[in-house]
């Protein structure tokens, strides 16, 4: 999705802002996909949403899968009294850059411009 070329009608974001702001709340995204389909405002927004969703649930699966690896191998290394502090950082780190990115889509749904989010922000799953 190109957003040059990409202008939102002031009413479609006036009447869709709400359906643009659930976009980036998790699951939330399937709110505007299925209520507000003729809205160029919300698809663009639910598109970013949804990317954002699935990067969380990868990154939500490494962060475990790499936590438990290097928690074991700590563990086995300090027979068990560090084992939780990696796995710990990992989710924390995970968490944060989910949050950091929700707070940019919610502040780019509200500014009513067409805003992609950094770093996977280019990748277009919904037309």
């Amino acid at each position: 999705m190109d957003t040059e070329n990409i202008v939102f009608q002031s009413e479609d974001v006036n009447q869709n802002k709400v359906y643009g702001i659930l976009s980036y709340l998790g699951i939330l995204f399937l709110i505007p996909l299925l209520a507000a389909k003729e809205s160029l405002y919300a698809r663009f927004h639910t598109n970013q949403g949804l990317v954002l969703f699935l990067a969380e649930m990868i990154l939500a699966i490494a962060g475990r899968i790499i936590s438990w690896i290097l928690g074991t191998l700590i563990n086995v290394v300090t027979l068990g009294l560090l084992g939780w502090v990696i796995p710990t950082i990992i989710n924390l780190i995970v968490v944060v850059i989910s949050l950091i990115f929700v707070i940019l889509g919610i502040v780019n749904a509200c500014s009513g411009e067409p805003k992609k989010l950094p770093i996977i922000g280019s990748i277009t799953l919904i037309k």
